[in-house]
């Protein structure tokens, strides 16, 4: 009888309890869990959440928790350690709940939810030996570190932990010296973090309404001069999860918040919105909005403009007259799903996306927003060289644009779409009209800021790209990790490669499952004389893609000049790459 597979992965793990629970217990048994519930609530499991960790479980005072980064554990340690040591400040020394953290990166094994293995056990070992508000890590951890976070760390020598058969490399993190994480700057105009609507409709299915409401606010706010509005994917970030929304507003750098729910019951709606001063916690203007499905439209247009209103900012005459892409409710509700089902799964590979798109159009032909939602996909098959038909792609994606433009040539969506096909084409100085005329529309559309920084990289003109590029990190912090990818590559050009290995670093700590960015990082540790790193990196991508193809990247790519990318080769050969 063949033997079950067991379930295996590479993980960063984080271990914790409290230092001298037992004591503190005894002392004040409901004083103690009443704290420690409220450290949990209001700060540990919000903190994890951020950092994209698991909690698997709590044991008492303790906790265990998975992330996918070491970087991520890392600097969510980093900031409970932090918050912690301020709120605990005025306590009694006493009574103070101090938490002991320990981290290991090691292999698991996961069954029912639960993990097991001697990387579980060494990040428990580990966390024994920090002090009370310290972080230890292991000697894997540490390496994963190298390069990627300001830390400075004692070397406390090897250890031996109990049950673990070889000794243990140990290091102390010194928290009073690790660079804090700066709060971006607020911008010189109103600024604003719509978050997630929550669904309160008692149906799961009903989730993609009120993202699509909150989106298509995000959207009508996006495209006001006056305010500065970050992106769908960063606040979509804090989906589901008891984050406070002053401290979200300061990790995004805005001064306002927009949070709400939506119930929807056969042909009735109910919105709740309400605004909320990120520096006091105080509301400035709260609604509720119970509508007929058929006056959706109506609604959203009067919570931007009492947004609008709250904030004392004058409506400019374009949006104003700004026109909806369709009055057919149930088009709209296509798109919703269709663009719902595309977030959750971008290679659409059961094609429920484009489905929905397709029925949209068919109950609206004029609606431009599907033909948009269809030639992006169209562009991410023909990016990633999927199927036979590549190139037909690419023509699609340019018919769609068409499309979405002669619908509605005000949308920005159509204009970034007919801009990626544009680049894709090298045709480079239209892709960069295109992109200009999305932001001349949606000064806030962080996408089209990031198209244009591409599109310059690939023109040649890298210091240039830097600018756009940093604008749509800056209203997208928490967006795509290509960003990252292209700030490395345009300082890659520009020869400035130990700027661009912090980039490529960055990216594969958020996407470790990337080809090109690990082949271009070999590159830039070729040029840098880093020739066991390059190696390093070549073969994980690879591992990663074996088929992977410098020529094939040359040829497709689409730089203005080809022999830019001789660069890349160039440091690969530096390295004796490839082999």
């Amino acid at each position: 009888m063949a033997e079950a597979r067991v379930d295996r992965r590479l993980a960063a793990i984080l271990a914790a309890d409290v230092a001298g629970f037992s004591r503190l217990m005894g002392v004040d048994e409901e004083g103690t869990l009443a704290a420690l519930k409220a450290c949990r609530r209001e700060l540990i499991d919000p903190k994890i959440a951020e950092y994209r960790g698991r909690i698997v479980k709590t044991t008492g005072d303790g906790a265990l928790v998975e992330f996918g980064s070491a970087v991520d554990a890392v600097r969510c340690a980093i900031e409970i350690q932090r918050t912690m040591a301020e709120r605990i400040s005025a306590v009694p020394e006493d009574r103070r709940i101090e938490f002991r953290i320990g981290i290991n990166v090691g292999d698991i094994i996961i069954d029912e939810g639960d993990i097991y293995g001697d990387g579980v056990n060494i990040a428990a070992r580990v966390e024994a030996l920090a002090r009370p508000g310290a972080i230890c890590l292991s000697e894997n951890a540490y390496q994963q570190m190298k390069g990627k976070l300001a830390l400075n760390v004692s070397d406390m020598g090897e250890q031996h932990l109990k049950n673990i058969a070889q000794p243990v490399r140990v290091y102390g993190v010194q928290l009073d010296e690790v660079e804090a994480r700066p709060a971006p700057a607020l911008p010189n105009k109103q600024s604003i973090a719509v978050l997630p609507f929550a669904n309160m409709s008692g149906d799961a299915e009903q989730e993609y309404f009120a993202d699509g409401i909150t989106e298509d606010i995000i959207t009508d706010l996006s495209k006001m001069r006056d305010l500065f509005v970050i992106a769908r994917n960063s606040t979509f970030v804090y989906k589901g999860k008891s984050t406070d929304v002053r401290t979200i507003c300061r990790d995004l750098g805005v001064a306002y918040a927009l949070e709400g729910s939506v119930r929807r019951s056969g042909q009735r709606v109910r919105i709740t919105a309400q605004l909320v001063n990120a520096q006091n916690g105080d509301h400035l203007w709260a609604e509720r909005f119970d509508r007929n499905l058929t006056e959706i439209f109506a609604v959203q247009d009067e919570v931007r403009e009492q947004i609008v209103a709250a904030l004392s900012i004058r409506l400019g005459a374009d949006l104003q007259s700004q026109q909806r892409g369709t009055i057919h409710r149930e088009a709209y509700d296509f798109f919703l799903r269709g663009r719902d089902a595309a977030y959750r799964r971008p290679d659409d590979e059961s094609g429920q996306a484009r489905k929905m798109f397709e029925s949209a159009i068919a109950m609206d032909p004029s609606y431009a927003a599907p033909y948009a939602g269809l030639g992006y996909l169209e562009m991410l098959d023909y990016a990633n060289q999927r199927g036979e038909g590549a190139e037909r792609a690419l023509q699609r994606a340019e018919e769609f644009a068409s499309k979405a433009l002669n619908c509605d040539p005000r949308s920005p969506d159509a204009h970034l779409l007919s801009g990626i096909v544009h680049n894709w084409r090298h045709e480079h100085d239209e892709a960069v009209a295109s992109a200009h005329a999305a932001i001349r529309l949606d000064p806030n559309f962080a996408r089209a800021y990031a198209l244009l920084g591409q599109i310059l990289h690939y023109a040649g003109r890298n210091e240039e790209a830097l600018v756009p590029l940093a604008q749509a990190i800056r209203l997208d912090p928490h967006g795509p990790d290509l960003y990252y990818h292209f700030v490395g590559q345009c300082y890659f050009m520009l020869r400035r490669y130990e700027q661009a290995a912090a980039q490529f670093e960055k990216r594969i700590v958020l996407n470790p499952g990337t080809d090109i960015t690990r082949v271009i990082l070999a590159s830039c540790y070729g040029h840098l004389g880093r020739n066991d790193n390059a190696r390093s990196e070549w073969k994980r991508a690879l591992e990663i893609n074996p088929r992977y193809s410098l020529e094939q990247k040359r040829s497709i790519l689409p730089y203005r000049n080809k022999e830019d990318f001789d660069l890349v080769v160039q440091g690969l050969k530096l390295a004796g790459l490839p082999n």
